[in-house]
């Protein structure tokens, strides 16, 4: 079991311009596939020798500019605040993560209820439910689910599948701790949702064993 630390604001590992330099180059390294792959397809259209494969073409470009548009969409709620939006519904958010999850070998089931969610909420639970997704790299049932205790609302995030994990990475991100060794790209989301929990008064804590991974963020409604 893993239970995130939490260090106090002034001991936070990582200061704002090395985690907009970070957060910069998990984007760009998101973005390149897809986008890459919009440019291959062009290429493929101004062959004038592959023109038998226009059509594979044109469907390699829809694909992947369908991914680029999720992705964008999914990362202006996750990571920025460039939305107008003040609120979100659970339709909304869903819709986010499953633009960006779908296709994979896990399975992902929603239990959000009635009401909408502010940003930061509404950010952490995009974040989560990306995360849950990606402890199941071999497949499985994730669940996302949201309940409220009081003034508290509670995110949950259980991951079940014969393989789930979290990367060694992620685990250093989601206790809030800097990463000393592996790959920044790996960390830097997790660290996010753990830095979304604790600059809104709420607390992130983590279980993983053999064949289950959960995350449960609780922060003020």
């Amino acid at each position: 079991m893993t239970d995130a630390a939490f260090p106090a604001p002034s001991e936070l590992p990582v200061d704002g311009q090395e985690l907009a330099s970070l957060i910069a180059a998990k984007l760009c390294h998101d973005f390149i596939s897809p986008s890459g792959a919009i440019m291959s397809g062009l290429d493929l259209l101004n062959d004038p020798t592959a023109q038998d494969m226009r059509d594979d073409a044109l469907s390699l470009i829809t694909d992947s500019a369908r991914k680029m548009v999720a992705l964008v969409q999914f990362c202006r709620v996750a990571f920025g605040a460039a939305t107008t939006a003040e609120r979100f519904t659970a339709d909304e958010l869903t819709a986010l993560v499953d633009g960006v999850t779908s296709g994979g070998r896990a399975t992902l089931a929603w239990n959000l209820g009635a009401g909408d969610f502010g940003k930061p909420q509404a950010r952490a639970l995009v974040n989560l439910g990306y995360l849950i997704v990606a402890a199941l790299p071999m497949g499985g049932a994730a669940t996302v689910s949201v309940r409220h205790e009081g003034a508290q609302m509670v995110i949950e995030g259980v991951a079940e599948g014969g393989r789930a994990r979290l990367k060694p990475e992620a685990v250093t991100g989601l206790s809030g701790q800097r990463l000393t060794e592996g790959l920044a790209g790996q960390w830097i989301q997790p660290y996010w949702l753990w830095l979304t929990a604790d600059q809104h008064g709420g607390t992130l804590s983590v279980e993983a064993v053999e064949g289950r991974v959960s995350m449960t963020v609780r922060m003020p409604s």
